[in-house]
């Protein structure tokens, strides 16, 4: 998830003659599932957070961005800190820090108290991602097993998406919705333990400065952008705070232009990178498909919960046509996108997720009818999403060379976690303004399904066709 280090300059880690223990990889892919199950558990939670914390649909909003904004914001300075100290050290501080900021989480009354810790959760959740890959890599020193190991922990994205709304569902309805907090606390300290035990040093690579602008201007203007968007329905658009977060918005993503062109490679995200249509199409299209899964979730599970009566695990099970296909298509996926390249499984995927959002925008009743398109679309959607988040994954690292690929997933996956942001906000603000929550999910359905629908053109306009070797 970083920059490559100077040869000369590398503090390198005694080279291992075993094999790794499968025990290790499950230790990490543990934390790397905490870490995206945290993304998508609360959704079903929300209605009962917000009745039991008497907070409306902005403060929902703040609960589920909360956690996307720092995790997006902080994902390439996680990368550095892990060259710089060494993954499994990193590795190790985010697990404590996720474990307990969850058990406090669990513990709180107040919706303020709730979003800082989600705010707060993000960072260490930031800190996971690019270590564990760090550790992993140093671990598995023969290429095969270390590609093995790779397309095991990122299959982990799939299970995570699939048993989130599901495991969610079923917590609120038997605990009550702070057990999807507390259920992080075993799986850090079982990933922690595993760890401790049997994950080797890694190298610690001299790496330029932190780049202190660049990432203080990327969290202010997430931020900004996000409250905004988000208070803007109830504070009025025209109301000095919104548009005091605009300008901040503007100012900021200015001054991140400035300050990564004069930094140059040691810039977080170096501006170059850009030069190739690819990269830039990954990443554009990246945002739009989590902008569309993201909001969607949000707007579904509010509408299941509070128009159509579902339990909390109901709203869960009815999610299930989405996130099934989630935990075995990508599989197919991925070698599908060797053979013929990632544009067109990225291109369709978009097309079936747009197609399965807009199937469902005139049923929002409870008909037989209705139910059925709820089902056949998110089906549709499901299936979208195993097509094209792979396919996006392979055309960003055809599209950047070898000593930039850790900036690219990284950026990758800011890119995903900023459009997951953006979906919540936008989409929140459209059933804000609604008369009822049907009205707004079937317009948030329609918004949704034609910015994926541009995601399709960017993709197939944008990403590589066949891969060369």
């Amino acid at each position: 998830m970083s920059t490559q280090a100077e040869p000369q300059r590398a503090s390198v880690a005694p080279a291992r003659t075993d094999k790794p223990s499968r025990t290790l990889l499950i230790g990490l892919s543990l934390g790397y599932f905490m870490v995206l199950l945290d993304m998508t558990i609360v959704s079903v939670a929300l209605p009962a957070i917000s009745g039991d914390l008497h907070v409306g649909l902005s403060g929902l909003q703040w609960v589920t961005n909360g956690y996307t904004i720092t995790f997006a914001a902080l994902l390439l300075t996680a990368g550095w800190l892990s060259d710089r100290f060494g993954g499994r050290r990193v590795f190790l501080w985010g697990l404590v820090a996720f474990g307990v900021l969850s058990g406090v989480t669990a513990a709180t009354h107040t919706l303020g108290a709730l979003v800082a810790l989600r705010l707060a959760l993000g960072v260490a959740g930031a800190l996971l991602l690019p270590s564990s890959l760090a550790v992993i890599t140093n671990a598995y020193t023969d290429p095969a097993d270390r590609a093995r190991a790779v397309g095991n922990w990122a299959a982990i994205t799939g299970a995570a998406l699939a048993a989130g709304p599901l495991v969610g569902g079923a917590l609120t309805d038997t605990v009550g919705w702070r057990a999807i907090f507390l259920i992080n606390v075993p799986l850090a300290l079982v990933s922690l333990l595993i760890t401790l035990r049997l994950a080797p040093e890694t190298a610690r690579k001299q790496r330029g400065g932190l780049d202190v602008t660049g990432q203080l201007s990327a969290v202010a203007g997430l931020g900004a952008l996000s409250y905004a968007l988000i208070e803007g329905p109830d504070k009025g658009w025209g109301g000095g705070l919104v548009l005091g977060a605009f300008l901040l918005t503007a100012l900021a993503a200015v001054v991140f232009v400035v300050a990564e062109n004069r930094a140059g490679d040691a810039a977080m995200l170096p501006l170059r990178m850009f030069r190739s249509r690819g990269f830039s199409a990954a990443l554009g299209a990246g945002l739009l498909a989590n902008f569309g899964l993201a909001g969607l979730l949000f707007a579904l599970s509010l509408f299941f919960q509070e128009s159509r009566g579902y339990s909390s695990f109901a709203a869960g099970l009815a999610f299930l046509p989405l996130t099934l296909p989630t935990a075995f298509n990508p599989i197919y996926t991925g070698r599908l996108v060797g053979r013929i390249g990632p544009r067109r499984p990225a291109t369709t995927g978009f097309v079936l997720m747009g197609a399965g959002a807009l199937l469902q925008a005139p049923f929002t009743g409870d008909s037989a009818l209705a139910l059925g398109a709820t089902v056949v679309g998110l089906l549709a959607f499901g299936f979208g999403v195993s097509f094209a988040l792979p396919a996006l994954v392979a055309g960003m690292a055809s599209s950047v060379p070898p000593e930039l690929a850790g900036i690219g997933a990284g950026a990758l996956n800011s890119a995903r976690q900023v459009g997951a942001s953006l979906g919540v906000a936008v989409l929140g603000v459209i059933l804000n303004l609604s008369a009822t929550n049907a009205d707004g999910t079937r317009w948030a359905l329609l918004v949704g399904g034609v910015v994926l629908l541009f995601g399709a053109v960017v993709a197939g306009t944008g990403l590589k066709g066949r891969t060369t070797g």
